[in-house]
């Protein structure tokens, strides 16, 4: 087994510096030397087994139940030379690869009900598992980070800002949020842009803290937050937005997807998504995310997202890529997370624990050091709705900036918490 780990790892790992220990004792290392020196031991023969036979999953199995220790950096500087290889996957994985993406999608058949209950699965898990790692404002998607070192709260408010300058709200536009989580992004456009914001959400933890802290800031004339499906809200509106849901939405669903946005959408009407996105055609979710973290769920490429676009006579008007932008998000995750690891631990135990330190790591990484980015769709259903220049964009940051000067800031221990 020594020589079958050294021969298809030292084949696949030709970049950075890792030294592994095997379950027998012995040692060897791969790739060039460069890079920050890792090492990582395997506890058992069984790890090494399932890591040959296919490492997507069970590399994420066995540090989850610690059959594979990280022995010098972390499980993060680990993924960092292990997902940065040229190849992204070793020659021995790729035929599981083939087989999950001929079956994908079955795997994102996501009807109302397995909608509903793949929501459940990762956003209704104890609220103090997030106040460990989000910012202030429990936002749970890609920060904006204007400056290097804006901070997260700074990073995430400015992301708010950024989309609301994008989305033109007059006083009284009816807005819809679709995927609203804890309501931050919809509190902050009633508050700053005088929209009526409908927010619907399929989990009911988010949706009792979202519809509190509307109440606690005297918005719930404003801001109302439903436990419904985007598919059954009735229109129309002014402006659709969405941020971080359509991840969940799955490639076979597209098409209802912006055919019903284009039917909420009034004529006049600005929508904007934002998503994450790969910038190397379709793929497949990652076995052990699906199974762990995000069931359901898929990562779109722009090939994917454009034809239905297209078939649902929607306009881009504008788009935007942000690349390292939730690189450095999840990196601040991590930070704040392992700063209150033993919380983790507390509330759950350690395998727990250690499957959200590899979640962060391993999503870190999928934007630092391979094809992951996030982008912005802004679309209209007629030519001339919004500027023809992106100036506007800066000027209306810059208003709402002034607005939020006046503004209170979130308090760190949320309604409902």
């Amino acid at each position: 087994m020594d020589r079958l780990l050294r021969y298809f790892l030292g084949r696949f790992i030709r970049r950075g510096s890792i030294t592994f220990t095997t379950a027998s004792g012995a040692q060897f290392s791969c790739g060039d030397g460069t890079g920050i020196p890792v090492a990582a031991r395997f506890m058992t023969r069984a790890a090494e087994v399932r890591v040959l036979v296919d490492p997507e999953l069970y590399l994420g199995e066995a540090f989850m139940d610690g059959t594979f220790v990280v022995e010098q950096g972390t499980i993060a500087d680990v993924l960092a030379v292990l997902m940065g290889q040229a190849a992204m996957l070793p020659n021995f994985a790729r035929m599981q690869a083939w087989v999950r993406f001929l079956g994908r999608r079955a795997q994102q058949l996501n009807v109302r009900g397995r909608s509903r209950s793949n929501v459940a699965r990762h956003y209704d898990l104890d609220g103090r598992l997030y106040s460990l790692f989000l910012d202030a404002d429990k936002q749970y998607s890609c920060a904006y980070f204007e400056t290097p070192d804006a901070t997260l709260d700074d990073a995430q408010l400015a992301k708010k800002r950024h989309l609301a300058a994008k989305l033109l709200i007059k006083p009284g536009d009816r807005v819809l949020d679709i995927g609203s989580g804890w309501g931050g992004l919809g509190l902050y456009l009633a508050e700053m842009s005088g929209a009526d914001v409908t927010g619907v959400t399929l989990s009911t933890e988010q949706l009792q803290i979202a519809n509190a802290r509307a109440a606690e800031k005297n918005l719930a004339h404003s801001a109302r937050f439903l436990l419904q499906d985007y598919r059954d809200i009735p229109g129309p509106f002014d402006r659709i937005v969405s941020v971080g849901m359509f991840e969940h939405v799955g490639v076979a669903f597209y098409e209802t997807f912006f055919k019903r946005c284009a039917e909420l959408l009034s004529d006049d009407g600005v929508m904007l998504l934002h998503s994450i996105g790969r910038s190397t055609g379709p793929d497949v979710t990652s076995p052990w995310i699906r199974k762990y973290i995000f069931p359901g769920g898929y990562i779109p490429a722009l090939s994917e997202v454009m034809p239905a676009i297209e078939k649902a006579g929607l306009l881009i008007c504008d788009m935007e890529i942000l690349r390292l932008h939730y690189a450095e998000t999840l990196k601040a995750w991590r930070d704040r997370f392992m700063a209150r690891r033993e919380e983790a631990v507390r509330l759950y135990d350690e395998t727990f624990a250690r499957m959200w330190e590899f979640y962060l790591a391993a999503s870190e990484m999928s934007f630092r050091v391979q094809n992951m980015m996030n982008f912005q769709l802004q679309l209209t259903k007629r030519q001339g709705v919004v500027p023809m220049t992106r100036d506007y964009i800066g000027r209306e940051e810059g208003r709402l900036r002034l607005k939020e000067a006046g503004a209170a800031k979130p308090r760190l221990q949320l309604a409902g918490e």
